[in-house]
């Protein structure tokens, strides 16, 4: 007899890979059931066709959920909390606000108050086999030096409520560990796949290239600060992948990941590597971070050069984030993550076919 699955955030980016990806590693599944609120009904209707016509699992096996996970009991109906009650085997917790820019509240509400409604939920589950929440390193806020998977209590404070609601949250788990088999994943910056280069938003790294975009008839390009802190960027795949293998392993229960690249590379090669590929040009000179960071003070500036200056901070914090446990419980797997100068070609060339997207950008405020 297969799993029953439980997904939030659908039909978001992630629950649709990850759904592929068991999927993919063969993974018998005898029911997948996916959370979306009211609003995203009908694109999580045409989300679960699409699966279906591609072939990938009969649409009968896939059952959309209609609730909120800001409500006590995720705002589900009396008769399906009882079917879920009895079904499900395995949980993955994805639904959350991801924007750098987020205010207090509704990151809160979402992020905070969303998992812990989501952890109560989840003790009345009859035949839970492993509840997987999906968090993030920068968890991790402001603390630089080395970072292990085991950590996360610290008052280094933090560089926006992205991170500290995320990290709340994941200090709600504390209280359901001893009594639920819970793993915990905390991606990098997740770009696009390593080998398409396909991915859901131009944030995070790719705000460079709307940099370079705006500035590619200039006859000399800069650097912007020293850039000597390492920047950890994961290709989408390594994370899907990964996050399946660790989340039905035996071995996964009750541990911590950080899926993040063994092989970081400093913000100034990042940016360099990007400007090569996509412009064939040479940095000639450093302008100093903090007329950046002034400049992107004045909205009307922002929106110009398409940058955030929220993500200015994931360049210059000097955080090193060790992956030991994730890569000892995938030594025996073919999962690796790529090296990001072999993804930057196709994350470059994705970027320059979807560049005109607008519903691929983030809103610069």
């Amino acid at each position: 007899m297969g799993a029953t699955y439980f997904f939030t955030g659908y039909p978001g980016f992630l629950a649709t890979h990850l759904i592929k990806e068991i999927i993919h590693q063969g993974y018998a599944i005898d029911q997948v059931y996916l959370l979306h609120l009211p609003d995203m009904k009908h694109k999580a209707e045409d989300s679960i066709q699409q699966l279906s016509m591609e072939g990938l699992i009969s649409a009968d096996k896939l059952t959309a959920v209609e609730g909120n996970i800001t409500k006590p009991g995720l705002g589900l109906q009396p008769t399906q909390q009882e079917q879920l009650r009895e079904k499900v085997t395995h949980v993955y917790h994805l639904a959350a606000i991801y924007d750098l820019a987020v205010p207090l509240q509704p990151a809160w509400q979402v992020n905070v108050n969303g998992t812990s409604h989501i952890n109560e939920w989840l003790k009345g589950l009859k035949q839970l086999k492993r509840y997987t929440y999906f968090s993030t390193a920068y968890v991790s806020g402001k603390r630089e030096g080395t970072i292990y998977e085991h950590e996360l209590e610290h008052n280094a404070g933090f560089k926006n409520h992205y991170e500290y609601t995320k990290y709340e949250a994941e200090r709600t788990l504390a209280s359901i560990m001893n009594e639920v088999p819970t793993t915990i994943i905390r991606p990098g910056i997740v770009i696009g796949d390593s080998k398409t280069g396909e991915t859901m938003k131009f944030d995070g790294p790719y705000l460079m290239l709307n940099l370079l975009e705006r500035i590619r008839r200039s006859p000399i390009v800069p650097y912007f600060g020293k850039g000597n802190a390492y920047v950890n960027l994961v290709p989408l795949d390594y994370v899907i992948q990964a996050t399946i293998e660790l989340s039905h392993n035996p071995s996964g229960e009750g541990k911590t990941y950080h899926l993040t690249d063994p092989r970081p590379y400093k913000a100034r090669d990042i940016y360099k590597m990007l400007l090569n590929e996509y412009l064939q040009k040479e940095p000639r000179f450093s302008l100093p971070m903090f007329l950046t960071e002034k400049s992107l003070s004045l909205p009307q500036l922002r929106k110009a050069l398409g940058v955030q200056k929220e993500s200015l901070a994931y360049f210059t914090c000097e955080s090193n984030y060790d992956c030991t446990q994730a890569l000892e419980d995938l030594r025996s797997t073919p999962i690796r993550c790529p090296d990001l100068k072999e993804v930057i070609p196709h994350m470059v060339d994705y970027y320059e076919q979807h560049k005109h997207d607008r519903e691929k950008h983030p809103v610069i405020h």
